[in-house]
């Protein structure tokens, strides 16, 4: 099989679209089609099933995708060990939420910058659906979750910690008063929480229902630091990343209350299942798990 006919391939899986494919690839569309029609003559067999303006794999198709991928990942690597530039190189694209590019990421990637000079990162704000999705579908090489569960269709997973969830509130609140506090308490005032895209808002409005004996307050303030401002406010309480709300607790402008969630979420990476990782992706992974593994244990103190 032709290389070029079968990176083409893959990129036209990866989009469904041969005019996409032929835009990330700055090639004519005609180009695209007739490297498509190549490799299909080539293993007499129909790779695409045309449906109008869109497009889907056959059968025989889809049993193409993952050895493209190994074969492309091979050719990669290859090329790699046997250059003149041992050096890691290339780019690598990785979707994770709002939470860990703007609280977790930026040193992380400051150290990979310096250390890997010539691997570019294209880091990209998304959801964890997102990430699911287009992982799953090689639009990106890795993703990173914070999710509950750890076990994912399609995907491969290592988990690197537990995101620590805390209750925070003005420092002038009623709360801080509390010795103790459970959700019936926290649920007497309006609920700040993130937009839809939080990946763990629905344990978080199923745990504030579950035995409420009337509706509950919750009031959605888009991201994570109109969160914080709304509650600096003195608007309501919130449960978010302990890591997001640090410098706000220093600086004494929340505090934390004595009460955590009946549930866990966790930091993952992912990356699509059977697709072998490139050395650079790997390297990637590895200085992750490194980093987060040093991190130091919850810094913030309970408010009194």
């Amino acid at each position: 099989m032709d290389l070029k006919q079968l990176s083409t391939f893959h990129r036209v899986t990866t989009h469904m679209s041969f005019t996409k494919a032929a835009t990330e690839l700055r090639y004519a569309q005609s180009s695209v089609t007739a490297q498509i029609k190549g490799l299909e003559a080539t293993l007499g067999k129909e790779l695409f099933e045309r449906l109008g303006g869109k497009i889907r794999l056959t059968p025989v198709g889809e049993r193409l995708v993952p050895y493209a991928e190994r074969i492309l990942a091979l050719v990669d690597e290859a090329r790699h060990s046997l250059g003149d530039e041992a050096e890691p190189s290339g780019t690598l694209t990785v979707g994770a939420v709002e939470s860990l590019i703007s609280y977790r990421m930026p040193v992380l990637l400051e150290f990979f910058h310096h250390r890997y000079p010539r691997l570019q990162l294209a880091l990209q704000s998304i959801t964890c659906a997102e990430a699911h999705e287009s992982v799953r579908r090689g639009v990106r090489d890795l993703g990173f979750l914070v999710e509950a569960e750890t076990r994912h269709e399609g995907l491969e997973t290592k988990v690197l910690g537990t995101e620590r969830l805390v209750a925070v509130v003005a420092p002038g609140h009623p709360l801080n008063r509390a010795s103790q506090v459970s959700t019936s308490h926290l649920r007497m005032f309006p609920v700040l929480a993130p937009g839809p895209e939080c990946s763990y808002r629905s344990l978080l409005e199923a745990e504030f229902h579950e035995g409420a004996e009337g509706p509950i307050s919750l009031l959605e303030f888009g991201n994570i630091e109109s969160v914080k401002q709304g509650v600096e406010a003195g608007i309501g309480v919130s449960v978010l990343p302990e890591v997001t709300v640090a410098g706000a607790v220093e600086s004494g402008r929340l505090n934390v209350l004595d009460w955590q969630p009946s549930f866990e979420v966790y930091v993952q990476i992912v990356w699509r299942q059977g697709r072998q990782l490139t050395r650079e992706a790997q390297i990637f992974i590895d200085l992750v798990a490194q980093t987060m593994g040093q991190e130091k244990e919850p810094l913030i103190g309970l408010a009194s």
